[in-house]
């Protein structure tokens, strides 16, 4: 009969043991204790977080039972994450490290919550074969947990265990993206996927105790806006928070954490004004790719916290994306995947200009990628806005089949994630475009409905509502998008759109302004040197009207006056016609 005493069931085990141990006692035997302490207390608080149980902690080995192997794997990630951050602060002498091992498979637990059987064996004998500071997990876990965490999964081999009559086939797990083969490191994982990015904690370069809450509250906040940045894989602040006291470099950070990018930032009291430095970090290279500061008042405590937050994510996002574009086009082309591809679809017009060919070739990768993954709706939504601007700025031909492709593709990407505010403003924008405003500019507010600091969507309703008559709420909105992204790769454009919009409202000082700021900040852009044309016609300044068109010309030497008609109406076009032969042409 079988004892009511015992149960049996399915469970993921999690063995632990310091490496090392003995050792470390002889070399510092209070120093070690107090290492093992604070050691544990990571493992509670990361096995409790999980809502699992604690077994056995006897001396420097932990035995814990988990209801999934996913949630086993995640604490076991997490684990390894902060003691071995709390090692390196460490004299090398002096380092804690644990190897970890986890099994899926049956084990009996007794009334007195004791677990016995093959299940428990397995783990401890799969923790004395994982690396010192590493994870090794058994066939079955892996089966369990691939694609349900953000770790790698090397394949280690088939081992034969003490006392179990079966080989053990084993992986290696490391934080980064998940991937059943894993490259040689975590880093190189990452760039298998979405591109990985760590907040670490900012420093604060004063002892004021309410500086040290402010700083914690900005990284969050930090990491709670680049969460919202579409494509890119953010590691939780209760990893990247455990390098708070460190002396590791931000490459061996981004190692232990398996991330492409570091973000770290201080904070310094200057008089009565608050300064935040925040840079941006190459993982593989520890190059600072952007380095930025902020400032606000110290006094203005109800908006400082949220105003940094967002004026640093200003600068961050675009310098985000310039980098991760900037990756892609290092790899070979059989390594890029579909996020890839698609950095590669956006980019393409800020290297190449507004030119048939960068069209051309963004249509092409971001065709590609909804075909490598046809649930990408951000890359349908990015081709629809692709097709629908090219035709209607007369670089691409506004055919029907054009028309009607921009337009399916922005309806499938509102349908596949209509919870995405990237998706929702391009989808939004290509839409009004396209000649649906009402369709376009309710998918708009959707979109900054989700996250009103979407720069995008802001500048696409202002362009949508100047469309409707309403210039001056448009100019409002679209001067408020840019305000919000000022160093957006995207604000030439931007600053056309707005100029053509103040010309519309016969603010024509106002609309040169915007032209001229706009080829400054693009000088590849035909189209703010026509609108600079159209609007120096306006003020009857011909000699610089005819520089200005000469200008637009060489930068886009198939330039009609039809295609002027399209970008900027008929009437402009009929100003410019008297000078189209004597403008300096290519």
């Amino acid at each position: 009969m079988s004892d009511p005493a015992l149960s049996h069931r399915l469970a993921a085990i999690l063995a632990a043991d310091a490496a090392g141990y003995s050792r470390l006692m002889t070399v510092d035997d209070k120093a070690t204790v107090a290492a093992l302490d604070a050691a544990r207390s990571v493992f509670r608080a990361q096995i409790e977080a999980q809502q699992a149980r604690i077994i056995d902690m006897a001396g420097d080995s932990v035995l814990a039972l988990f209801g999934t192997a996913t949630g086993a794997v995640n604490a076991a990630l997490a684990i390894q994450v902060q003691v071995n951050a709390l090692a390196e602060a460490e004299a090398e002498e002096r380092r804690m490290r644990f190897r970890i091992g986890v099994h899926l498979g049956d084990v009996i637990e007794k009334a007195d919550g004791t677990v016995y059987g093959d299940g428990v064996n397995i783990a401890a004998r799969l923790q004395a074969l994982a690396d010192v500071g590493g994870i090794l997990v058994s066939d079955a876990t892996a089966g369990a947990v691939r694609g349900r965490v953000a770790a790698s999964l090397t394949d280690a081999g088939e081992q034969q265990v003490k006392n179990i009559a079966f080989p053990i086939r084993t992986w290696r797990v490391a934080a980064g993206e998940a991937n059943s083969h894993a490259p040689s490191t975590p880093a190189a994982a990452a760039a298998g996927g979405r591109p990985s990015i760590a907040v670490l904690p900012f420093k604060v370069l004063a002892d004021d105790p309410r500086l040290s809450f402010l700083a914690d509250g900005l990284a969050e906040d930090v990491i709670a806006l680049l969460a919202r940045v579409a494509g890119f894989a953010l590691i939780a602040p209760s990893s990247s928070f455990a390098f708070r006291n460190r002396e590791a470099s931000a490459e061996t950070i981004a190692r232990s954490l398996g991330v492409r990018y570091i973000v770290e930032g201080s904070l310094r009291a200057v008089g009565d004004m608050l300064r935040v430095s925040t840079q941006l970090i190459d993982a593989a290279s520890a190059r600072v790719l952007w380095s930025g500061r902020i400032e606000g008042r110290s006094d203005d405590t109800a908006d400082l916290q949220d105003g940094i937050a967002r004026g640093v994510m200003s600068e961050l996002e675009p310098e985000l994306t310039r980098a991760e574009i900037a990756h892609v086009r290092r790899l070979r082309p059989e390594n890029v995947d579909a996020w890839g591809s698609y950095q590669q679809g956006v980019g393409a017009t800020a290297l190449k200009g507004w030119t048939d060919e960068a069209l051309h070739e963004s249509r092409g990768h971001l065709r590609r990628d909804f075909e490598l993954d046809p649930d990408f709706a951000q890359a349908r939504a990015a081709f629809a806005l692709m097709s629908a601007l090219g035709g209607s700025t007369g670089v691409l031909l506004q055919t029907p089949e054009l028309t009607h492709e921009a337009m399916e593709q922005a309806e499938r990407a509102i349908a596949l994630d209509d919870g995405s505010t990237t998706v929702l403003g391009f989808a939004g924008c290509a839409l009004c475009d396209l000649g649906q405003g009402e369709r376009g500019i309710e998918t708009l507010q959707r979109a900054l409905a989700i996250d009103p600091s979407n720069a995008q969507a802001h500048v696409a309703m202002g362009a949508s509502l100047g469309l409707q008559g309403r210039v001056e709420e448009g100019v409002a909105c679209m001067r408020r998008g840019m305000r919000i992204s000022p160093q957006d790769r995207r604000l030439g454009f931007w600053g056309w759109a707005l100029g053509s919009m103040l010309l519309r409202g016969d603010k024509t000082e106002a609309a040169l302004v915007e032209a001229r700021a706009s080829a400054g900040r693009d000088p590849r852009l035909h189209l703010s040197r026509i609108l600079e044309a159209v609007a120096l016609m306006r003020l009857d300044r011909e000699a610089e009207a005819r520089v200005a068109l000469a200008a637009a010309r060489r930068i886009r030497p198939a330039l009609t006056l039809p295609e002027v008609a399209r970008i900027q109406g008929r009437r402009a076009a009929e100003r410019l016609g008297p000078l189209w032969q004597h403008a300096d042409s290519p």
